[in-house]
């Protein structure tokens, strides 16, 4: 009787419950990512017809700017010209970087470099010869204030970075401006030059990378019309001090409106006939046409009441 009732109480019990299983839910709208994100990254799988690895910049020259045989400029501009570097070029180098300028501008100039400062042109002539000149991925480039070297003054030294054909991208880099060629029209002129010679060899990717501390440098970058990319966090340790590098680029599409952008700050009706001031800054002409901008410069800025 025991099981019967047992039974009987089983029967009219009502079954236990299933456990219920909680769905996972939905994340917030504002955590989803944007139905757009699909749609501009399959933007940038687009065909590249047609497109040939690029020469190497002065590839016909390289023998000789290794056996520093080349004393000719290989760019030319109305303010200034460039001719590959040479070992005796130092002497001058080394003055330029001296005169006119205190000894902290003077060494500001080096500051976020991976070499200088130097103390004498023999330390400078030896980092052309032993380092400068045998990198196989660069080419470095005396810069003139003056469209003919021999009547003009040597102030300063640029080049040519991680130079990959195969990939069609090259970079622009060790910008060492005296203090008599910065903020001149000659410097503005010079990386116009390298920029466009860059172009028409066929690269498709123009970079501009610098220490993420060198505001001053991160700034050129936009002025030049190179977008922001983002920021590799302990890239590198420089003089004993860690370095975050700060990635900037143009690319070919980008080019012909930024063409357009430097050849109408160059023209000589945007400066003053007898100040030499310039009429419309070239950053007023590039920032419209930056594809991201870099967010130091984007930041609001507030005061402490």
């Amino acid at each position: 009787q025991g099981v019967s009732a047992s039974r009987a109480q089983l029967r009219g019990s009502t079954p236990p419950s299933t456990p219920m299983v909680a769905r996972p839910r939905s994340p917030p709208a504002e955590a989803r990512p944007p139905k757009r994100l699909a749609t501009d990254v399959e933007k940038t799988k687009f065909p590249v017809l047609d497109w040939k690895p690029p020469a190497r910049p002065f590839a016909h020259l390289e023998e000789a700017y290794r056996r520093q045989a080349i004393c000719e400029p290989v760019l030319v501009g109305r303010a200034c010209s460039l001719v590959p570097l040479r070992v005796d070029h130092a002497e001058a180098l080394f003055n330029a970087f001296q005169s006119r300028a205190t000894t902290a501008t003077t060494q500001d100039v080096w500051k976020f470099l991976p070499s200088g400062p130097y103390d004498s042109p023999a330390q400078l002539n030896k980092w052309i010869e032993e380092v400068a000149l045998p990198a196989k991925d660069m080419f470095f480039m005396a810069v003139f204030n003056g469209p003919e070297p021999s009547n003009a003054e040597l102030v300063g030294f640029i080049a040519y970075l991680r130079i990959q054909p195969e990939l069609g991208s090259i970079e622009v880099g060790h910008v060492t401006l005296s203090p008599r060629l910065q903020r001149t029209r000659a410097a503005t002129e010079l990386q116009f030059l390298l920029m466009r010679h860059a172009f028409e060899l066929g690269y498709r990717r123009y970079e501009w990378k610098c220490d993420a501390a060198n505001v001053a440098s991160r700034r050129a970058a936009a002025r030049l019309g190179f977008s922001f990319e983002g920021v590799h966090r302990q890239a590198m340790v420089n003089k004993g001090l860690n370095r975050d590098t700060a990635w900037f680029s143009v690319v070919d599409g980008e080019w012909p409106a930024l063409r357009t952008a430097f050849e109408q700050f160059l023209e000589d009706s945007n400066f003053d006939s007898i100040t030499g001031a310039q009429q419309v800054a070239l950053s007023d002409l590039t920032a419209p046409l930056l594809s991201a901008r870099d967010p130091v410069f984007s930041q609001a800025v507030t005061t402490t009441p």
